[in-house]
């Protein structure tokens, strides 16, 4: 969601503030801020809405430098984008506050301080943060304890960044609900809502737990947990470098990030498959245990995590005999569903922060949903890994673009190696249809190579779409998951509207916006229901309508379609496969238009707040 970056260092952290916030653009903004304490102790601010560059732009018409500061790109939660919203948020030109996250008890505190004759120039939670530390400082509290106290003042979720100029040379950060890190390095330290953040000035992290407050000094970082006991986190080494998170040859992220998904797979793959068999041991020296226990699976997620659920569903319970059930997180966390033993909670987020699977794990775990959960995330330091009993990482590298892309596709490798793992106790143990599955998994990567191959094919197909205001997607049995992420995809990044259907739900009411207007889009692999499909195919036809079919090959469809063929494809593994040229028409429809393809308005890429 927003981005948070901080440094107190040696040397003027400007510069650091400005890129940090750039290699946080990914996670959707819509304004951007840096405050610091200059070489005088005064505590400077510039904020704008828009994008940082505008920032870095307004930054060279004023000298402001200092080793002390903090900044922030916002996600518009409460108030609408403006120079007011903006972070820092700061009192009484003293202290400065940057926020991840929603403070529920907001509208109280906001009464008690308007009582107290604090003035109030925005429309944020955020601004009741920023007077709360004021106040306790004002009473005599060093910041450490000012913000201490401030958080436990608090209700919701948040990750704070505070400085004030009566202590210049100290920063404190605060950790409840939304990430943080810190960045260690030699006579300097940083914070940030994420590593990308941080990698150009340093590789060493401080992942802070939940309830967790740092103090921060050039020379030393000292920890806090909830109870106000000093701890020690470990210092660890991350693998990605500065560079693994640039364009490099490619006009956009996602792009690039397509591009990216045989290697990615074939990563996702590697040392968990040998001689035609799943390792079981390559999820965790615990997972056989686990696993000879689990019954039945539940999966909950968001978004395009939930359509990998979707998938996931048909393979459980076709290919290993094991009832399954999906769930969208942000409802799964209000219902009150019926534990039942032997149930295996599955958990998927690509950032492994998101508010509403945080949520739902919490609350499964407090209600004794689940017998056992486990994660399947693409960030191993995140809060969803360390908090669930098992993890299978993704290991998609990072994923820079808000459209959700190889995180998708290596979320469903990762889920069938699960399903064989399952499935091992179950029906699959009697099939014999695990070396086959494996087979098709280690074709994959070179499957989705050529399938990206089809770029240029598929970028003159986008042509179609490019005056088009809405569009209708078809799937049938596990497609049609697929062909909901279709729809997702580019309604996301093009902004035209698309739902997607079973295909055989079309004569139960899509059926009657069909017309010549409406393009139909189909995922059509040679399988068992094809002729079914067909059958469907014909009702849009006879409307008029214009159909977009991504086809196995060898498959005859009317002339007047437009057929795109993919490769032949085992059918346990079609939907991974055919999920690529829906990925790419999206992209090529979105540039066509104009659309801001890896930014998409209104979006974020980590969803922190509920």
């Amino acid at each position: 969601m927003c981005g948070i970056v901080g440094a107190v260092a040696e040397r003027d952290v400007v510069p650091i503030l400005i890129e940090g916030l750039r290699r946080l653009e990914y996670r959707g903004y819509d304004s951007a801020g840096v405050a610091v304490i200059d070489e005088e102790g005064v505590l400077q601010r510039l904020r704008l809405p828009g994008k940082v560059d505008g920032l870095a732009d307004a930054l060279k018409g004023q000298e402001l430098a200092g080793y002390t500061g903090i900044a922030h790109t916002r996600w518009a939660t409460h108030g609408r984008p403006s120079g007011n919203n903006a972070h820092p948020h700061v009192c009484r030109n003293t202290v400065a506050v940057v926020h991840n996250g929603i403070i529920e008890n907001h509208e109280a505190l906001r009464r008690s301080q308007l009582a107290r004759d604090h003035l109030f120039t925005s429309e944020t939670d955020t601004e009741v943060i920023v007077h709360q530390v004021h106040d306790y400082l004002h009473e005599g509290c060093d910041l450490l304890e000012a913000v201490r106290s401030t958080a436990s003042d608090l209700e919701g979720a948040f990750a704070l960044g505070v400085v004030t100029d009566r202590e210049p040379d100290r920063l404190v950060a605060a950790r409840q609900g939304s990430p943080l890190v810190i960045g260690v390095g030699i006579g300097e330290h940083f914070i940030a809502s994420d590593v990308a953040a941080l990698l150009p000035v340093t590789r060493r992290f401080i992942f802070l737990e939940e309830g967790d407050i740092a103090d921060i000094t050039r020379e030393r970082v000292v920890i806090y947990d909830a109870e106000g006991n000093k701890v020690t986190r470990p210092v660890r080494d991350s693998e990605l470098s500065a560079d693994s998170v640039e364009r490099g040859e490619f006009r956009h992220y996602m792009l690039k990030e397509i591009h990216e998904q045989p290697r990615a797979i074939a990563d996702t793959l590697e040392g968990r498959i040998s001689a035609g068999r799943l390792l079981e041991a390559s999820l965790g020296h615990e997972a056989g245990a686990v696993l000879d226990q689990v019954r039945r699976i539940t999966i909950v997620a968001c978004g395009t995590s939930y359509h990998a659920g979707m998938v996931a569903r048909y393979w459980f319970e076709g290919i290993a005999g094991v009832p399954c059930s999906v769930e969208v997180a942000s409802e799964f966390r209000y219902r009150e569903p019926i534990p039942e033993d032997g149930n295996l909670l599955v958990l998927m987020s690509q950032s492994g922060e998101t508010a509403d699977t945080l949520a739902a794990l919490r609350e499964a775990r407090r209600t004794g949903f689940a017998d056992y959960t486990l994660a399947i995330c693409n960030v191993p330091e995140s809060s969803l890994v360390r908090e669930t009993d098992l993890v299978l990482m993704t290991r998609a590298g990072p994923e820079i673009g808000v459209a959700s892309t190889k995180a998708f596709t290596t979320q469903l490798v990762s889920l069938l190696l699960l399903v064989i793992a399952v499935g091992r106790r179950h029906r699959l143990a009697h099939s014999g249809q695990e070396e086959s599955i494996v087979a098709a998994l280690k074709q994959l990567p070179g499957q989705v190579e050529r399938a990206v191959e089809l770029n240029s094919q598929i970028e003159v197909m986008a042509g179609h779409f490019a005056e088009k205001r809405h569009a209708l997607f078809l799937g049938r049995g596990p497609h049609f998951p697929v062909a909901m992420e279709g729809a997702l995809k580019l309604k996301e990044i093009s902004y035209i509207h698309a739902e997607a259907y079973p295909a055989g739900e079309l004569k139960h009411g899509p059926l009657a916006l069909v017309d010549s207007e409406m393009p139909v889009i189909t995922v059509a692999p040679n399988d068992s229901l094809l002729e079914k499909l067909k059958s469907n195919l014909q009702e849009v036809r006879a409307r008029g309508g214009e159909l977009f079919v991504f086809a196995g090959k060898g498959i005859h469809m009317d002339n007047g379609d437009h057929v795109l063929e993919l490769d032949a494809v085992d059918a346990v593994t079609s939907p991974i496969l055919y999920t690529v040229p829906l990925q790419l028409l999206a992209y090529h429809v979105a540039v066509l238009k104009g659309t801001d393809v890896d930014q998409p308005r209104n979006l974020a890429k980590s969803v922190t707040v509920e």
